[in-house]
């Protein structure tokens, strides 16, 4: 358990850039297909049940939802792409608010995607992560649902993403993750600690492996 993530507490929800909070301090923000599981892993990297609503029909979120930190650092919950059944005109003013926010938040300082792994790596995925490259923004994979694989499929599908991530020739590191059981829950903190500017921690899982491009297992 991490002792600062589980201070995390929601704050605000919002639904258009006027709503945004000040730009205060630095932010992480967690984006992903709807059912990729990415409220399930901010609960579980906050070690709350309830922190980020979960909900039976992917999709339905559609604001984006703040939870602040003990030094003013966020977690900003992205509403899940590529799933909801909703008209085309809210998904292309969805789209634009989430544009707008990407784009102009100056203290927005990684993004983290979650996938199953199981379906990596789909054409909203590499849009984003396309879109993060251009804007010189580091990207952290999180291969979501690997309890549901063996351990030597989560291997297998882990270097198979790393090497189609070559292609976009960016800031982007990945890892095995559950947020089931917590499988890798070490590494994000690590990597969460990093990008927010928090006290990093010294104990790293002993059974992780970096790379020399720092994807993480």
């Amino acid at each position: 358990m991490n002792y600062y993530f589980q201070q995390a507490r929601f704050t605000q929800s919002a639904t258009t850039p006027k709503t945004l909070p000040p730009e205060s301090g630095f932010e992480v923000a967690f984006a992903g297909r709807s059912n990729s599981g990415k409220s399930s892993s901010i609960n579980r990297i906050c070690s709350q049940r309830s922190l980020a609503r979960t909900s039976k029909t992917p999709g339905r979120t559609q604001l984006i939802n703040f939870f602040v930190l003990p030094q003013g650092e966020y977690l900003v919950d992205l509403p899940g792409y590529g799933y909801a059944k909703v008209p085309e005109a809210i998904k292309l003013e969805w789209q634009r608010f989430i544009n707008d926010y990407l784009t102009k938040r100056q203290t927005l300082k990684g993004l983290v995607i979650v996938m199953d792994i199981r379906h990596p790596l789909t054409e909203h995925d590499s849009m984003l992560l396309q879109w993060a490259v251009s804007r010189n923004l580091p990207v952290h994979i999180l291969l979501n649902k690997s309890d549901k694989l063996k351990r030597g499929a989560v291997m297998n599908e882990l270097l198979s993403v790393q090497k189609k991530l070559t292609v976009f020739n960016g800031d982007i590191s990945v890892q095995a993750f559950s947020a089931q059981d917590g499988l890798g829950l070490e590494l994000v903190w690590d990597k969460l600690e990093g990008w927010l500017g928090c006290k990093k921690k010294d104990n790293v899982d002993s059974a992780t492996i970096h790379t020399e491009q720092d994807t993480i297992l």
